[in-house]
């Protein structure tokens, strides 16, 4: 992955992570890694656990960011997120995905909230 690549992913996230915490949302880990996977921001939003991944592209001429969020991104991410709320003693609390899509078109970056972007796989269980 090139260098800009990684910087313009990271400056999606950090303008992803302003935005939410203007929508509510309170930040509680960036770049969450475990043995599963990693989640781009884990936040909590009034009484729910949401695990958000962040897409960034410098414009949508080959489609919306959110479309990058595949079905194997997702199985990834419902994956990381459960041994997370494992592993922190919270599978008895409310959980959602969302996504964030930033589009850095001209300037100020177009910033996009997805709630419920995705379910979890029924397969998954605990």
């Amino acid at each position: 992955m090139s260098r800009d690549r990684i910087e313009l992913g990271k400056s999606g996230e950090e303008s992803a992570a302003d935005f939410l915490k203007t929508k509510g949302y309170r930040i509680l880990f960036s770049n969450y890694k475990n043995k599963l996977g990693e989640i781009d921001i884990i936040a909590k939003d009034k009484d729910a656990i949401c695990f958000i991944e962040v897409k960034t592209r410098l414009t949508d001429r080959f489609g919306l960011p959110q479309e990058a969020v595949s079905y194997i991104k997702q199985r990834q991410i419902s994956k990381a997120a459960l041994a997370f709320l494992k592993d922190k003693k919270l599978l008895d609390k409310k959980a959602r995905f969302d996504v964030v899509s930033v589009i850095y078109a001209g300037g100020e970056p177009r910033i996009d909230l997805i709630q419920n972007a995705f379910e979890l796989d029924k397969s998954f269980t605990y």
